[in-house]
């Protein structure tokens, strides 16, 4: 492959993670709306941890398993605010 292949297919995965990352929180949102209709906090640090630690060992590389941990805070992060900002008037 030459870069400009490579850099098609990086376009095409950036595509496909984009898709994901919406359609995750679109999931986050349904949470939030049974966690406010339950009274249940947004912020579960026991659930968070078990995805840090179920991705990691998932992890088979290259990226380092602290890498996988920064990458799903910040996707956890913005689920998270979503969630808040999203669920206030529900």
């Amino acid at each position: 492959m030459d870069i400009d292949q490579i850099r098609k297919e990086i376009d095409r995965l950036d595509q496909e993670l984009l898709r994901i990352f919406n359609e995750r929180a679109s999931l986050a949102l349904k949470i939030g709306e049974i966690k406010k209709v339950q009274g249940i906090p947004v912020y579960d640090p026991t659930r968070e941890k078990r995805i840090f630690a179920k991705m990691q060992a998932a992890n088979p590389g290259p990226l380092e398993n602290s890498a996988i941990v920064r990458l799903f805070e910040r996707v956890i992060d913005e689920s998270r605010r979503l969630e808040r900002i999203r669920t206030k008037g529900i």
